[in-house]
């Protein structure tokens, strides 16, 4: 998670699905990748969480990426997967807060960040942020929440630390436990098409960074 660096590769981002699932894949069994839990550690089910095994973690990913289900975006670098950001709907995760009162209605939230070793340091993390917030406002959120830590905290540094956030205008709106911020951004509505590009056909942009 540590980004000493200032130079940052030039980085595309793409939403995994099934088109896309093979470079998840990839990068989820190369070397230091979270192969022990495809990032299912928010997302099992009662009835999923009762099932061992890393196989079946990633069978129960892959399954909600067949499905449809938002889970997150991938970061390349010369079209090789460098880079994981799970950004996705609140409520396609298991409850991440104790309040059970607030609406999930346009919320969507980060949980995890992975970057490969050899390009931490590089502003990857940073730059995924930017592009998941994109990529959350272009699909409808109002909203997004995140979990940081702070920079001692001993777990949960995939979760992100709390400086990143605050300086992409991230507010702390309370705590989980006693590790983890609860901090919230909130989005402008995506801006409708113009005159000029009503009646073309939509196609969804190559995010680059």
């Amino acid at each position: 998670m540590s980004e000493r660096g200032t130079t940052t590769p030039k980085l595309s981002f793409h939403a995994v699905d099934s088109a896309h699932w093979v470079d998840f894949e990839r990068l989820f069994e190369s070397r230091g990748a979270p192969k022990y839990c495809w990032c299912m550690v928010w997302r099992a089910t009662p009835e999923e969480g009762k099932l061992t095994g890393n196989a079946n973690r990633k069978a129960a990913m892959h399954q909600r990426v067949k499905d449809k289900v938002p889970v997150g975006l991938l970061a390349y670098a010369d079209d090789e997967p460098v880079g994981w950001c799970s950004i996705a709907p609140r409520d396609t995760y298991r409850r991440l807060v104790k309040d059970t009162t607030s609406d999930d209605d346009g919320v969507w939230a980060i949980t995890c960040f992975f970057v490969k070793r050899e390009l931490r340091g590089q502003g990857v993390t940073k730059r995924m942020l930017a592009a998941a917030l994109k990529h959350a406002r272009a699909h409808g959120a109002k909203v997004v929440e995140a979990y940081p830590v702070d920079a001692d905290s001993p777990s949960y540094r995939f979760m992100g630390f709390v400086p990143m956030f605050e300086q992409a205008k991230f507010h702390e709106i309370g705590r989980e436990g006693t590790r983890r911020h609860v901090m919230r951004r909130k989005l402008r509505a995506a801006a409708k098409p113009g005159r000029h590009e009503r009646g073309r056909t939509a196609r969804a942009p190559t995010s680059t960074a």
